[in-house]
């Protein structure tokens, strides 16, 4: 006695399969789970930086104008366009006599930067570029040619922002994210910079005169200009080369732009320029090349020599002289220290190394972390310039597909409606004979009573299957226990819900039965009136209406008009398509003969529901919708619940897909929903509602960074279209529309945890998880729904 106690009590200890399986499964979800955050982390980074790089995330478009400039030494005022610092004294030097330093400024751009170098190339001549750090890390490869090529480089800031509205922080992480790009680029950094927004030294004013000394103290050379060509306004060819020739035969630092707009007649001013200047006598060099050219002619000259560009001068002044009045403002430049922001000593020059070239004194060779962030960077930016457009360009496809079937489903629910409501339609002769209704159960004592006690108000012969799923509360039980006529209580080892509804089946004594879950309610006519399409021979199944009857609650709400939408408006069309892709579990009516035909409810899938339905479509049996015959169930009522419930669902559809790809060559009328449901079901099911975070994505990043107003109104645009979707959908259905307030919030919240199922179960798929069934708790709160929601 005591041996075999011991034996069952081992026996008992022992894990079941579905046990096993769920231990397994839940072992997996944690991995999934993360995998899942750190795939959305990883786009919401790509999408923040790729709107970093067109200054939609964190840009700054403030520019300042009218400042007053007293603080700014009046020789700093009065001198040449380069600026220095040496122990702290700020210098500035002019370009010699008969000397071009050709600049461009905003750089560079995939469309006119190529053609200026090509031009420099064609008449001998370096410029000096000074590029902003986002357009380096869109375009690399334009600055590797342009360096190569004997141009010197300067930075532009990185997203091209007025620096005298930034912190010190943010100036140093413009100027080190810059330097970064120019690393992974082209190799090397640079000292030499240009503030954007600036002009001549004659325009520094009390703003931004101590970011050019914060710049200078780190080492950098700021660049500013003698000559402004003003090409970025356009006036004409001739214009163009008239400003920017300066008088008198004074040197100049010459700016024109290879990028920031159309550059047309840069393009065609820039080589006219060039011929002219060399025609007049004059050099063509870099900024570094000016330096080293005007040192070798005598070094610094005095205070009071030449204004500007004229004469060689290196000017040092004190930080507090000679006040002045308002001028417009400007940029300066600097330089850099150590850590952050800072410009490496000269030395090697180009990544080369090798002899220095006087006309790319300011690079230096990038090596180490530098080198090696600056590729990182590259990199990244190619995955964002690469995904982002990409995303968007399928995400407004999937937008456009998504709107044809809202107006697709509102064209044949319509049809659909007109069609089976008309007073002569008939489905043929009326079915009058008795049909087996089967109930699989498992653990369901808060429900069962009201389950059996509504089918037993049915106006259609009935006999009544419950198949006890091994329960341990009692659902036997209490099922006997209400003395029904023609009621039959089959107990079984729990083996799941396929092998209860397969028991049914078996001992099922009519052709035709029908399949409901256990916690779900009929109304007297609901069998009668799902039967009645078994009058005509093709049909082998029809789905019913199933409704929400815990409606009171925000989440039934939710799931109510989710269920009336879904069919009201999904199953009308598909039944109209004849490629209906799923018969409910709560209600559907099968033929016998059909069902065994395919060989029963199967376990290969979660979702034994549309496993069905797919095999009775390749079997050549015709699917239909009764939207007379309704069916009131109990959602679930918490969202741990509702998760539960639709990732089951969700995974359960994409195994019974892929059990069935073959569908899709199968020929005649079997292969009809291979040919018209499956790509429905994939493309609006799975596909779309993946993605469908992303547009919602999309949507609050253009309303935090790029238009609110816009994008407001187009994510209102796009509810309203579901709004009319859903009151028609209640308008057919006959409900009322006051859950339809609910809408907005189910849109923000609900639907959202909805496509997170689904990717969480488009994960699992993917990485070969497999899953249990899942039990949920009732409350048995659904009962005759005499008057409920109508």
């Amino acid at each position: 006695m005591t041996r075999n106690t011991s034996a069952r009590r081992r026996r008992r200890a022992a894990p079941s399969r579905f046990e096993r399986a769920g231990r397994r499964a839940a072992a997996l979800q944690r991995p999934r789970v993360v995998l899942a955050l750190v795939l959305v982390l990883g786009l919401v980074s790509v999408m923040l930086l790729d709107g970093y790089l067109r200054a939609e995330v964190l840009g700054d478009h403030r520019v300042r104008t009218d400042a007053a400039y007293d603080k700014v030494p009046q020789r700093i005022l009065d001198g040449g366009p380069i600026l220095t610092s040496t122990n702290g004294s700020m210098r500035t030097q002019s370009v010699p006599k008969k000397t071009i330093v050709l600049t461009f400024d905003d750089g560079p751009d995939a469309t006119y930067t190529e053609k200026v170098l090509k031009i420099l190339a064609d008449n001998d001549v370096h410029g000096t570029f000074f590029l902003v750090g986002s357009m380096i890390a869109r375009h690399p490869g334009i600055v590797k040619d342009m360096v190569g090529q004997g141009n010197e480089v300067g930075l532009h800031t990185f997203t091209h922002v007025d620096l005298s509205y930034q912190s010190d922080s943010r100036v140093k992480r413009e100027l080190t994210q810059t330097q970064l790009a120019l690393a992974g680029a082209a190799g090397i950094t640079t000292k030499l910079v240009r503030a954007p927004y600036s002009s001549e030294a004659s325009a520094i004013d009390n703003y931004s005169w101590p970011v050019y000394k914060k710049l200078g103290a780190m080492g950098y050379t700021s660049v500013f200009v003698d000559t402004d060509s003003d090409d970025w306004k356009k006036p004409g060819v001739s214009k163009i080369v008239q400003w920017a020739t300066p008088k008198k035969n004074k040197g100049a630092s010459v700016l024109f732009h290879d990028a920031g707009g159309n550059r047309d007649q840069t393009l065609k001013a820039l080589p006219k320029y060039i011929k002219k200047m060399k025609a007049k006598g004059y050099t063509f060099t870099t900024v570094s090349g000016a330096m080293a050219k005007s040192s070798a002619r005598g070094g610094s000259a005095q205070n009071g020599s030449a204004q500007g560009s004229g004469a060689q001068t290196d000017r040092t002044q004190d930080a507090g002289t000679q006040p002045g009045g308002a001028k417009r403002s400007g940029q300066v430049p600097g330089g850099a220290a150590a850590p952050q922001g800072t410009p490496p000593s000269s030395g090697t020059n180009a990544p080369g190394g090798g002899a220095q070239n006087v006309d790319q004194a300011a690079h230096s060779k990038a090596t180490g972390t530098t080198l090696y962030e600056g590729k990182a960077l590259i990199v990244a930016v190619a995955i964002a310039e690469w995904t982002v457009p990409t995303l968007a360009v399928f995400l407004a496809v999937v937008g456009v597909a998504v709107m044809a079937r809202f107006a697709m489903m509102l064209v044949l629910a319509r049809r659909h409606y007109r069609q089976r409501n008309k007073r002569r339609f008939s489905w043929g002769p009326p079915v009058t004979g008795p049909v087996s209704v089967i109930v699989p159960a498992y653990n369901e004592k808060e429900c069962i009573a009201n389950t059996l006690n509504s089918l037993a108000q049915s106006t259609h012969p009935i006999e009544i299957i419950v198949v006890d799923d091994g329960s341990t509360d009692g659902t036997k039980e209490i099922a006997e226990s209400l003395g029904l006529p023609n009621v039959r209580v089959i107990r079984q080892e729990n083996a799941g819900k396929p092998a209860a509804l397969n028991n049914g089946v078996r001992k099922a004594s009519y052709d035709i039965v029908v399949m409901m879950d256990g916690d779900t309610v009929f109304e007297p006519d609901t069998v009668r009136q799902l039967v009645q399409p078994f009058a005509a021979s093709e049909i082998g199944a029809v789905a019913g209406n199933a409704k929400v009857g815990n409606r009171n609650t925000v989440i039934g709400a939710w799931q109510h008009i989710e269920y009336v939408m879904g069919f009201n408006l999904d199953r009308r069309m598909y039944d109209l398509l004849r490629c209906m892709p799923t018969i409910p579990g709560a209600i559907g009516a099968f033929r016998r003969q059909a069902v065994l035909e395919v060989g029963g409810m199967s376990e290969d899938t979660l979702a034994e529901d549309t496993d069905i339905t797919v095999a009775m479509h390749r079997a050549g049996w015709r699917v239909v919708y009764q939207e007379h015959a309704r069916a009131w169930t109990e959602a679930p009522a918490s969202l741990k619940q509702l998760w539960s419930q639709r990732y089951r669902w969700s995974y359960g559809t994409m195994q019974a897909l892929w059990k069935h790809r073959k569908s899709l060559v199968d020929k005649g009328p079997s292969g009809r929903f291979g040919r018209v449901g499956m790509p429905l079901v994939v493309l609006f099911q799975i596909v779309t509602p993946v993605f469908a975070p992303l547009i919602d994505l999309f949507t609050v990043y253009s309303m935090i960074f790029v238009d609110f107003k816009a994008s407001l109104l187009a994510w209102l645009a796009v509810l309203g279209i579901q709004l009319v979707c859903a009151a028609y959908a209640f308008r057919l259905d006959g409900e009322r529309y006051r859950y339809l307030w609910m809408l907005p919030f189910q849109q923000i919240a609900y639907r959202q945890m909805m496509y997170l199922v689904l990717i969480h179960s488009s994960i699992t798929a993917l990485t070969g998880g497999r899953l249990r069934w899942q039990k949920l708790k009732r409350t048995g709160e659904v009962g005759t729904p005499t008057g409920v929601g109508r």
